[in-house]
C-alpha cells in the first residue's frame, strides 16, 4: 500500500480563495468548525436543504437555504462542507445533487477521541497503516482500506462509494449467518442490530445483549417482549473489559457511549465474559461508540473459548482502522480479517469482519 496523497483536505482548505460553506448544523459542525479554525480557515455561512430553514440561527449566523446560498455566492465560487452524516437513499441523493453542481468535501471528524485522521497522523502511523493492509485477507478489503484512507485525508465522497459493500455478502458470504445459533449484540440499541441478524439466520436462537443507553434500553426490552425466538438475554449496562461503574452520554441515540459528548450519568460496565460465562456464542457484534478495544479485552476468554465470528465496528475513533485489527490479530493471530462498509457518508458502518480460520 502507498500514500500517494501529498496534501490533505484541511491544507487545501488553508489555501483556497474559494468561499466555504458548511451544509448542517449540530455537533458535527461544531467539531468541523473547530478544526477549521485550528487552521485558520474561514467559513462564511451555514444552510440547510431547501425546505428545511425556518429562519433559525448558528454561530450568530442565520441559516440560509441552498438556493439562498447558490445565489448569495455562485456556485463556481464556493466549496461546501458536509456536517451531518447520514445513510438514507433520499439524503445522499441530496448529496450528489449538491456536489454536482459545487466542490463538495465530507470532512471525515472522529466520532470519539481528539485524533484527526489528517496527513501528519497517516504519516505518523504508516508504519501500522500498511502493517493492517497487510493482514487483510482478500482484494475487497485491500480496495475498502485504500479508498477509506483516501478518503479520510480528503473528504471526497468518491472514494466513499468505492468503498462500499453489500450488506447481502456480509452476512450470507462471510459470515455464513445461516449457520449461527448463539450470539452476542454488544451496543444493542433498540434490537435494530438483532433483528437485522435475526433476517439472516433462520436458526438463531439465543443472543446476549447489552446496552447502556436507558432509553434505547426500554426500547430493546419492549422488542424482546415480542420475540418469541430468539431469547435474548439483555444487559442494561456497557460492554467494558471488567465490572466498574462508568460516566456516559445519556443521549438516547445510536451516538450514545462512553466517549460521547452530552449529560453524563453513570452506568454498569460489564465484560462479555462475565456474562456468557460457560455458555457459548457463535458470532460477537461489537459497536460500542468508542469501547471497542476494551470490549474486545473483555470478550478475550470467549473468543479463545468458542472461536465465534466477529463483527467490529474500526470508524469511532481515528486510530481504529489499525489499532483494533492489530488488537485482535494479537489476541487471535490466526484469523482471517476482512473490511467491509456500509453505504453511509461520512464513513460510518465500516466493520472489521474476523473469522477463525477453520470457518471455510
Amino acid at each position: 500500500m502507498i500514500f500517494p496523497i501529498k496534501r490533505d483536505l484541511w491544507s487545501y482548505l488553508q489555501g483556497t480563495e474559494k468561499t466555504v460553506v458548511m451544509y448542517g448544523m449540530g455537533n458535527g459542525a461544531d467539531k468541523i468548525l473547530n478544526i477549521c479554525q485550528q487552521y485558520g480557515i474561514k467559513v462564511s455561512d451555514f444552510f440547510a436543504s431547501d425546505g428545511f430553514v425556518r429562519g433559525h440561527s448558528f454561530h450568530g449566523k442565520t441559516v440560509l437555504s441552498y438556493t439562498q446560498v447558490k445565489e448569495k455566492y455562485g456556485c463556481e465560487n464556493l466549496i461546501v462542507l458536509l456536517s451531518f452524516a447520514s445513510s438514507l437513499p433520499s439524503v445522499l441523493a441530496l448529496f450528489d445533487a449538491v456536489a454536482s453542481e459545487c466542490e463538495f468535501y465530507a470532512p471525515d471528524v472522529p466520532v470519539c477521541g481528539e485524533a484527526l485522521f489528517n496527513l501528519e497522523f497517516a504519516q505518523k502511523h504508516s508504519g501500522e497503516l500498511r502493517q493492517v493492509y497487510s493482514l487483510l485477507a482478500d482484494d475487497e478489503s485491500r480496495r475498502i482500506f485504500e479508498n477509506t484512507v483516501a478518503y479520510k485525508l480528503t473528504g471526497r465522497i468518491d472514494c466513499l462509494k468505492a468503498a462500499e459493500s453489500d450488506r447481502d455478502e456480509v452476512y450470507s458470504s462471510l459470515l455464513d449467518a445461516k449457520s449461527i445459533r448463539l450470539a452476542a449484540d454488544l451496543g444493542a440499541y433498540n434490537g435494530d442490530t438483532v433483528r437485522e441478524l435475526m433476517k439472516y439466520a433462520p436458526l438463531l436462537s439465543e443472543v446476549y445483549a447489552m446496552e447502556p443507553d436507558r432509553r434505547n434500553f426500554r426500547k430493546l426490552s419492549e422488542f424482546i417482549q415480542k420475540l418469541g425466538t430468539p431469547t435474548v438475554h439483555a444487559f442494561h449496562g456497557a460492554a467494558w473489559s471488567r465490572e466498574e461503574r462508568l460516566f456516559f452520554a445519556d443521549s438516547g441515540n445510536r451516538n450514545s457511549g462512553a466517549f460521547a459528548p452530552g449529560k453524563q450519568v453513570e452506568v454498569a460496565a460489564r465484560s462479555l465474559d462475565s456474562l456468557v460465562g460457560d455458555g457459548w456464542v457463535d458470532y460477537i457484534k461489537y459497536d460500542v461508540e468508542g469501547a471497542e478495544g476494551e470490549a474486545l479485552i473483555g470478550s478475550s476468554e470467549v473468543i479463545r473459548r468458542c472461536r465465534p465470528r466477529l463483527l467490529i465496528s474500526v470508524y469511532h475513533r481515528s486510530e481504529d482502522l489499525f489499532a483494533l485489527p492489530l488488537q485482535l490479530h494479537t489476541m487471535a493471530p490466526d484469523y482471517r480479517l476482512y473490511l467491509r462498509r456500509y453505504p453511509y457518508v461520512p464513513a460510518w458502518d465500516l466493520n472489521l469482519i474476523a473469522l477463525p480460520k477453520e470457518l471455510n
